[in-house]
C-alpha cells in the first residue's frame, strides 16, 4: 500500500540532485561514551524501533510520464543489514581521522532503489568511544522533523525500557503495478485541483500561465532579496565532500544574547559572519562594504506536526555583513536584519509558493528548482536546530555530541548546520573537497569569532576562555567536567568554544 505521495517541496529536493555533484541528504555524526556496542546489539535496538517510523522501510515509486510527484511504498527488498554498516577507525582513531571518514561517507549519493537512509557504526576511536554517522534524504525528512525521529530512535534512559522484547513482524504490501500508478496519479491531482478551487484549476489547464504564476509568485517573494555577491563560496562543485565540527556552551552563546541583545540564532549568524570575514581576509578577498547573503531555512510546522515526515520548511534570506570587524557591531547589525525578516512575513510567503508549486506537474517542478538553485539568490546555508535538552542513549550508552549537516546546493561551496543538545551547542560544516581544501582553518575561524563575542561580552569560562592550539588536555566546559582523555585535535575555546577536542561522558 502507498505510504503517500511526496510535497512539492520534497520533490524539489530530488530535483536538486543533478547525479554528479550535488546530493541532498541531511546528516549527523553522534559521538557516544563507549565501549561500542557490537554490530549485531545496534540492529537489535535499531530492529526493535523500525516499526515506528515505516518510512524508513519505504522507496520511492515515480509516477509514469512525470504525471505527479513520486510516493513512497513498500520496499519488497528491505533489509536492515543494508542500511546500517559497520567499520572502524585505525589506530589512533583520532577526531581528524573521523572528520576524514565522515567526509568520504557524505560524498556519496544515496541509492533511489532503495529507503534513502544509512547508519555506520564506527568503532575504535580513542577515548574509549564510538560513532554513529547518520545519512538521510531530505526528501524524507526535514531538519525539525529529523530530530523527532532521533528522539524514536534513541533512548531517554540507559537500559532501554523494550530491550529483550522481539520486533513487530513486518510483511511489505505489493509493489503498484505502472497501470495503478498512473491511475493514482491522476486521481490523486485532480483531487488536489479540486482542493485548489477553480481559478488553480483553470491555470493548470495552461501550463504556460502555471509558470508564468510561479514566477511572480517568486518575484513577490524575492523582490526585497539583494542576491548574494560573488564569491569564494560560490563556485562549480564536485562531487566530494570535507566535514569539519567546532564545539560550543549553549549556556554561554544565551550569556552573550543576554549581555549584547539580540537572540540565540543572531548569535550564531554574528559568530559566522565574524568567522567568514576572517576567512575570505586570508584568501585575499575583499571584504569591506560587502554582506553575502544566507539562506536561513525555518521550520513552519505547526506543533501538532511535529514528528511527521516530510517537508515543511521555508527560509529567511539574511545578510552577513562579513566586512564589519567589530563583534558588538556586527552582532546589532545581524540582530536588526533578522528583526526585520520576521517582520516583513517574508517565510510565511515562501511557504505559500511552495504550496502553489503543488498545483505543477512534477516536470514543471524540477525545471523551476534548478532554475532557482542556479541562480546567486544566496551565498551559503547556514540553519540552526534546536534538539533536545537532556541526555539521550543509544544501545545504554549515553550521546556525548551531535554535528550535523546540511546538503550543498549546486554552485555552493559551503554549508553550516547548528545543533543544540543537552547544554551544547555544536557547528558542523560541510564544503566542497577542492574548493574548501581550507574547511578546518575556517572551523578555527569560527571558534576565534565566538571566543570575541564572548569577551565583548564580559562572559569567561575559566580556562575555557583562552585561546590556544596544539596537542593536549582541553580546557574544562561549562559543567566542570574535563576534557583530558578526549581531545587530540587542535582546541580553540571561545568561552566554551572547542575546536577539535572530545567530550567527557559527564
Amino acid at each position: 500500500m502507498p505510504g503517500g505521495r511526496l510535497t512539492p517541496l520534497d520533490t524539489t529536493f530530488l530535483s536538486l540532485e543533478d547525479g554528479t555533484t550535488a546530493h541532498m541528504h541531511i546528516a549527523g555524526v553522534c559521538l557516544f561514551e563507549g565501549p561500542a556496542p557490537a554490530y549485531s546489539e545496534l540492529i537489535a535496538a535499531v530492529e526493535r524501533r523500525l516499526h515506528l517510523v515505516p518510512r524508513y522501510r519505504q522507496r520511492l515509486s515515480f509516477a509514469p510520464f512525470g504525471l505527479n510527484h513520486p510516493e513512497w511504498v513498500d520496499d519488497p527488498f528491505f533489509t536492515l543489514d543494508y542500511h546500517v554498516r559497520l567499520t572502524a577507525l585505525p589506530r589512533p582513531g583520532s577526531e581528524d581521522q573521523l572528520r576524514k571518514l565522515a567526509g568520504r561517507i557524505l560524498s556519496q549519493r544515496l541509492d533511489r532503489e532503495r529507503p534513502l537512509w544509512e547508519m555506520w557504526l564506527v568503532e575504535r576511536i580513542e577515548g574509549d568511544r564510538w560513532a554513529l554517522i547518520s545519512k538521510t534524504h531530505h526528501a524524507l525528512v526535514d531538519g525539525i522533523s529529523g530530530v523527532d525521529i532521533a528522539t524514536v530512535l534513541f533512548d531517554l534512559e540507559r537500559t532501554p525500557a523494550d530491550q529483550g522484547t522481539r520486533p513487530r513482524p513486518w510483511h511489505a504490501e505489493p509493489w503498484p503495478s505502472a497501470a495503478g500508478s498512473a491511475v493514482r496519479a491522476v486521481a490523486d491531482r485532480v483531487s488536489s485541483q479540486a482542493q485548489a478551487g477553480r481559478a488553480a484549476v483553470e491555470l493548470i489547464r495552461r501550463p504556460d500561465d502555471l509558470r508564468a504564476a510561479i514566477a511572480n509568485a517568486a518575484g513577490a517573494v524575492l523582490s526585497s532579496v539583494r542576491p548574494g555577491p560573488p564569491s569564494i563560496y560560490n563556485v562549480h562543485i564536485g562531487p566530494h565532500r570535507r566535514f569539519t565540527w567546532v564545539r560550543s556552551s549553549l549556556a554561554e552563546v544565551k550569556a552573550i544574547k543576554n549581555a549584547l541583545g539580540g537572540t540565540v540564532n543572531d548569535v550564531v549568524l554574528a559568530a559566522v559572519t565574524g568567522a567568514l570575514g576572517r576567512h575570505m581576509r586570508r584568501r585575499g578577498e575583499r571584504v569591506s562594504g560587502v554582506e553575502l547573503v544566507a539562506m536561513v531555512p525555518v521550520s513552519v510546522r505547526a506543533e501538532i506536526e511535529r514528528g511527521a515526515l516530510g517537508n515543511r520548511v521555508s527560509s529567511y534570506f539574511a545578510p552577513l555583513p562579513v566586512g564589519v570587524t567589530d563583534p558588538v557591531k556586527r552582532l546589532r547589525r545581524v540582530s536588526g536584519a533578522m528583526r526585520g525578516l520576521k517582520e516583513s512575513g517574508n517565510a510565511v510567503g515562501a511557504e505559500i509558493l511552495t504550496q502553489l508549486g503543488g498545483l505543477a506537474p512534477a516536470t514543471i517542478i524540477a525545471q523551476a528548482s534548478r532554475l532557482v538553485a542556479g541562480s546567486r539568490v544566496f551565498n551559503l546555508t547556514i540553519t540552526n536546530v534546536p534538539g533536545p535538552q537532556l541526555p539521550l542513549y543509544m544501545a545504554g550508552r549515553q550521546l556525548l555530541d551531535v554535528f550535523p549537516m546540511v546538503p550543498l546546493a549546486p554552485d555552493h561551496a559551503l554549508g553550516i548546520a547548528i545543533i543544540s543538545y543537552h547544554g551544547t551547542l555544536d557547528f558542523g560544516l560541510v564544503g566542497d573537497y577542492d574548493a574548501m581544501a581550507d574547511v578546518e582553518d575556517l572551523a578555527g575561524d569560527l571558534a576565534e569569532s565566538l571566543e570575541e563575542l564572548a569577551v565583548a561580552a564580559g562572559v569567561h569560562g575559566g580556562d575555557a576562555a583562552t585561546s590556544r592550539r596544539g596537542r593536549g588536555r582541553a580546557a574544562p566546559t561549562a559543567n566542570g567536567s574535563g576534557d583530558g582523555s578526549r581531545g587530540n585535535g587542535r582546541t580553540r575555546a571561545a568561552g566554551g568554544a572547542r575546536r577539535g577536542a572530545g567530550r567527557g561522558a559527564g
